[in-house]
């Protein structure tokens, strides 16, 4: 069986890190990469969009979201390009909550990877809390990748 390894990515320079290392352990593992990007609704809001008729986003405006997203991770992924040889890599977006989607995709995975801290609020924390709910609820064994200078 290929061994699967999982990364969360949201653009923050900590979950570069943790998809620099995912790469890595994949390579050595000899199995695939799952990069999962996932968006709260409405994900406009963060990308500074506009937002048209309140709480309700029109069909192209999901268009538009998702095609952020996708963007995104092919932003994330052309930065390690070259680190990427011989590694079979997935995508897996998702509009939804963040802990949940990745806990979902690593319900089959040998590890999940995680930055320590994403884009979300209390920079002086140690652990964000999607690396801190991932370590204590995932079904397989979690790395949190720190940034270089901690």
């Amino acid at each position: 069986m290929e061994a699967r390894v999982v990364v969360g990515i949201d653009g923050s320079e900590e979950s570069s890190r943790a998809l620099r290392w995912a790469v890595e352990e994949s390579r050595l593992r000899g199995g695939a990469l799952t990069v999962v990007h996932a968006w709260p609704a409405p994900y406009s809001i963060a990308a500074g969009l506009e937002v048209r008729s309140g709480d309700r986003r029109e069909p192209d405006m999901r268009t538009t979201e998702r095609r952020i997203a996708e963007e995104l991770v092919e932003a994330e992924l052309g930065a390690v390009e070259a680190e990427t040889s011989g590694v079979r890599i997935d995508r897996h977006l998702v509009e939804g909550p963040t802990v949940p989607t990745l806990l979902d995709a690593a319900s089959d995975a040998d590890l999940l990877v995680v930055g320590s801290r994403g884009l979300g609020g209390f920079k002086g924390l140690i652990l964000g809390s999607v690396s801190q709910q991932c370590a204590q609820h995932a079904p397989c064994p979690v790395v949190i990748v720190h940034s270089g200078d901690r």
